[in-house]
Order: structure tokens, then C-alpha cells, then sequence
């Protein structure tokens, strides 16, 4: 495939410690994978293959980042990418190779990679009595309530829940009971129309 010169720009405006990396890199994967293609992605170099991503690279003031599509996780490793901050060519592991051979053989399966651990369930937030009594005292205001998606109900039993004070407490169940009424969410004022 040929290469992308935008990669070659990018390369050419990192920090001076950081050029060599972003070289050694790019060699890399070219060589570990020979058909993949090069390109931009959130104004920073990506290889793909098949429409999926193989490997990324990142340059910042004091470090490289550099991500492997293997399904080894991205987050943890102290920057960005799964590598952890670089900071001269040295830093690259010794199975690179053996990795970005990994990350094709997905690419070329066509394997969804999941590169970021799993977040852990929130627990359930139970139904205050104070706004289960103030809700059904409007019986709109609930019907609309129980419509919401349970996200937006959360978003609610957090806010109320989460006021330190009565008189607060009062005022955001009040404010619930009408906003819910009107069959807006919580934060309606900030979402597009």
C-alpha cells in the first residue's frame, strides 16, 4: 500500500525524541503488515486493514503513544495507546512485531476488538418515599416518571438524593415532580432541539 503523506507531515512536526519512535513505528507495521493502509484519524496516524484499525501513534510534548489492536487493553499503561508513554525508540517492546501480526489476523477475521475494560454496572438507586409520595401526588407528573429510560430516572434519583440539605432535598423534588409533569428530563435546557 502506498503511504499516506499526511503521516509524513505528522511525523515531521513531532518533538525531535519523538520522530524516531513514530519512524520505527511506522517501519514496523509496514513490514509486520505490508497491504495495511495509513491515515488520519483524530488528527493522528492509524493503520487499517480490512476497514479496521491495526495500530495508531501519537505524538505529545514529552512522550509517544502508541496503540496495538490486539486486544490487549488501552487503558492503565500511564498514556495513550497500550505501550505506555515512549520517549525513545528503546521504549518499543521486543514482540512488536508478533503483536501488530496479532492485531492483522483480527482485522483480517473481521473480530470485534474490545480495547477498553469493561465499566462495572452501577447499582440500582431505590425510589426515596419522599419523591415516590410527591410523584404519585401528581399523577401525570409519575405516568410521565415511569415513562422515562431508566437513565434519565437515574439522572433524577441522583440529583434528589444526592442534596445534602432538606430545604435542597424539597426543591429538586419539587422541581422533579414539574419538570416530569412537562415530560422533561433532568437537564432538558442543554439538548438540542
Amino acid at each position: 500500500m502506498p503511504s499516506d503523506p499526511r503521516l509524513d507531515d505528522y511525523v515531521a512536526r513531532a518533538q525531535p525524541f519523538a520522530r524516531p519512535i513514530l519512524v520505527a513505528v511506522r517501519a514496523a507495521v509496514r513490514a509486520a503488515v505490508p497491504d495495511v493502509a495509513e491515515t488520519l484519524k483524530w488528527s493522528m496516524p492509524f493503520f487499517t486493514l480490512n476497514g479496521r484499525d491495526v495500530a495508531m501513534m501519537a505524538a505529545f510534548k514529552a512522550h509517544a503513544g502508541v496503540g496495538i489492536f490486539d486486544g490487549t487493553p488501552m487503558a492503565g499503561h500511564g498514556g495513550m495507546g497500550n505501550l505506555g508513554k515512549l520517549t525513545r525508540v528503546e521504549d518499543l517492546p521486543a514482540d512488536l512485531a508478533e503483536r501488530l501480526h496479532a492485531a492483522a489476523a483480527l482485522a483480517r477475521a473481521g473480530k470485534p476488538v474490545r480495547q477498553y475494560p469493561a465499566k462495572a454496572p452501577k447499582a440500582d438507586i431505590a425510589m426515596p418515599d419522599d419523591l415516590a409520595a410527591a410523584l404519585a401526588a401528581d399523577p401525570l407528573a409519575a405516568a410521565n416518571f415511569a415513562g422515562f429510560a431508566p437513565g434519565c430516572q437515574r439522572e433524577y434519583l441522583e440529583w434528589v438524593t444526592g442534596a445534602k440539605q432538606a430545604v435542597t432535598r424539597a426543591r429538586r423534588i419539587a422541581t422533579t415532580v414539574a419538570q416530569a409533569a412537562e415530560g422533561k428530563r433532568l437537564n432538558w435546557r442543554y439538548e438540542r432541539p
